[in-house]
């Protein structure tokens, strides 16, 4: 159950079983961490392999992963995929992501410290679904994203057109998050 804002009403919200332990999403205290674990498992990629940039001055920031908090800002002007998604309030799927023009530098940063479940290497991105997080009015919170990384894309699964709108349904449920609140507002 989540509370509307304006009204006071309770709104009941039913998650098809796949995603079900999004609901946790909605917790009072998770940490970004979890959430990524929760997304990480419920698309069957390394945590490291969800993004959360929060929009913020036309710069977005990475809340997760946590180790490319420190890394830079991605200008809402490039042409970063992230940048177009915000832009364009399009959620976006790309099975051909290491053929699509863009920035890499983000990809040839490694994990330090106890982000166990990063790569110990940089691994190339090989697939990528990207969505925009939008507040009750359609404004740009922040963009989510999900990857698979490898290093040929024949031994990466592509993703649905399923997985795109379970990767919105996320979105929306992050959108009404504490964390989100806390985070990109």
């Amino acid at each position: 159950m989540t509370e509307k804002p304006h009204h006071g009403a309770t709104e009941e919200i039913i998650l098809p079983e796949n995603l079900l332990p999004l609901g946790v999403i909605l917790s009072e205290g998770i940490s970004s961490l979890e959430v990524s674990k929760v997304l990480a498992k419920v698309f069957r990629v390394a945590h490291a392999e969800v993004a959360l940039l929060k929009l913020e001055g036309g710069l977005l920031r990475f809340v997760f992963p946590e180790y490319l908090r420190t890394t830079g800002a991605i200008p809402i002007s490039s042409k970063a995929v992230a940048a177009h998604t915000a832009l364009s309030k399009k959620a976006e799927i790309f099975n051909n992501f290491a053929r699509v023009k863009h920035a890499s530098i983000f990809e040839t940063i490694k994990s330090v410290g106890n982000d166990a479940d990063a790569p110990a290497s940089a691994t190339p991105i090989q697939k990528l679904m990207s969505v925009p997080i939008l507040d009750q009015h359609s404004a740009v919170l922040g963009v989510l994203q999900i990857s698979r990384k490898g290093l040929d894309p024949r031994h990466t699964q592509d993703f649905s057109r399923e997985d795109l709108h379970d990767l919105e349904i996320a979105a929306g449920l992050l959108a009404a998050s504490a964390l989100i609140q806390a985070n990109l507002t």
